[in-house]
C-alpha cells in the first residue's frame, strides 16, 4: 500500500514537473528491491503515468501529436543510441556536472520572461529543434535520465516559444517514447517485479491523470513553482548521493 501511494504521488508530480522516477526509486530500494529490478520496475510504472497524462492532454485538445512526430522520432533514435552508448561511455563527468546544470535550469525557470502563459517568438526552427533537442535529450534519457522532463520543457518554452501549458503537454510524448525504449530493454531482460509494477502503474496513471488536469486548469501558476522545486530537489539529491 505504501509503494502504491508513492507511485500515485509520483504520477501527480511527474505529470506537472517531471521527476516522478526520482521519487519512486529510493522507496523501491528501501523496500529491499534489488537495484536493477528497482530500476526496471520504476521505469515500467513511470511509462504508464506518462501515457496517462499524454492521453489526457490529447483528449482535452491541449496536445497536437502530428507536429511533434519528427521530434518523437528523433527522441526515439536518440534513446536507442543512448541505451547502447551507456555500455561504453564513462558517466563520471556528466554525473558531476548534472546537479549544477539542473540548478541553472531552475534559476532560468525562475527569472526568464519566456517562461510564461503566452506564446513567444521561436528562437529555433522546428527541424533544428527536433534533431538537436529532441534527439539530444532522447540520447541523454536513454543512458541517464534525471531531469529529462525539465530539459524538454525548457527547450519547448525557450527555443520554440511555447507557453508553459503547451510546453508541458508537448514534453509528455517525447518523455514517453524515451522511457518506453528503456522499459522494453528491461522487459526483455526479465528484470521487472510484476507484483509491484502493475499495481504501481495503475496508481501512477491515476496520479498523472489528476495532475495533468490541473496543468490544463492552472497553467503557469502551478507548473512554474513545481518545476523549480522538483529541479532543485533532483539537483540536491544528486549532490548528496
Amino acid at each position: 500500500m505504501g509503494l502504491t501511494g508513492i507511485a500515485f504521488v509520483a504520477g501527480f508530480v511527474s505529470s506537472i514537473a517531471g521527476a516522478g522516477g526520482m521519487i519512486v526509486l529510493p522507496f523501491l530500494l528501501w523496500a529491499g528491491v534489488p537495484p536493477l529490478n528497482a530500476l526496471a520496475t520504476n521505469k515500467f510504472q513511470s511509462v504508464f503515468g506518462t501515457l496517462s497524462s499524454t492521453v489526457n492532454f490529447l483528449r482535452r485538445g491541449q496536445l497536437q501529436l502530428k507536429p511533434l512526430v519528427p521530434a518523437i522520432v528523433c527522441a526515439f533514435v536518440g534513446a536507442c543510441v543512448g541505451t547502447v552508448a551507456v555500455q561504453f561511455l564513462a558517466l563520471s563527468v556528466l554525473e558531476a556536472a548534472l546537479p549544477y546544470l539542473l540548478l541553472l535550469v531552475a534559476l532560468f525557470f525562475a527569472v526568464s520572461p519566456r517562461i510564461s502563459d503566452t506564446d513567444s517568438e521561436p528562437l529555433m526552427s522546428a527541424p533544428t529543434f527536433n534533431g538537436v533537442v529532441g534527439g539530444g535529450i532522447g540520447f541523454y534519457g536513454g543512458f541517464f535520465g534525471p531531469g529529462m522532463g525539465s530539459f524538454y520543457a525548457i527547450g519547448f518554452a525557450t527555443l520554440r516559444g511555447f507557453n508553459m501549458r503547451k510546453a508541458t503537454a508537448a514534453t509528455k510524448p517525447l518523455v514517453l517514447v524515451t522511457n518506453t525504449t528503456a522499459m522494453l530493454i528491461f522487459l526483455w531482460g526479465g528484470h521487472i517485479v510484476w507484483e509491484l509494477a502493475i499495481v504501481m502503474a495503475l496508481a501512477q496513471a491515476l496520479g498523472a491523470r489528476i495532475g495533468s488536469g490541473l496543468v490544463m486548469r492552472k497553467g503557469l501558476v502551478l507548473v512554474k513553482p513545481l518545476l523549480i522545486i522538483c529541479t532543485v530537489a533532483i539537483a540536491t539529491k544528486l549532490l548528496l548521493s
